[in-house]
């Protein structure tokens, strides 16, 4: 059973930074398409960066130039760093680890992110 573990989130001003962090146990993250997706309150949950089995990866329209995905094989964990937050950003923020051929999705429990001065 594969597990993830997120962390990193909390408050942080306008033009702030934070790194998210997600945590791989029970598998190989490279074997998998990482993604990070975000739920604002009252909205659906959006897919935020994700980073493919090649090292490939992709962005939101609203976070390229901000964001930047990650991944550690030595520490099997994947990291969202994000530059240059501002309030729209903030959300619950969850890690995913997805592989389509088998059938296998997996989340995490999530971690706040609040921009606000």
């Amino acid at each position: 059973q594969v597990q993830l573990v997120e962390s990193g989130g909390g408050l942080v001003q306008p033009g702030g930074s934070l790194r998210l962090s997600c945590a791989v146990s029970g598998d190989i993250f490279s074997l998998y398409v990482m993604n990070w997706y975000r739920q604002a309150p009252g909205k659906q949950r959006e897919l935020v960066a994700l980073i493919m089995r090649d090292g490939t990866t992709n962005y939101r329209e609203s976070v390229k130039g901000r964001f930047t995905i990650s991944g550690d094989n030595a520490k099997n964990t994947v990291y969202l760093q994000m530059d240059n937050l501002k309030p729209e950003d903030t959300a619950v923020y969850y890690c995913n680890a997805l592989r389509s051929e088998l059938g296998w999705n997996f989340w995490g429990q999530g971690t706040q992110v609040t921009v606000s001065s």
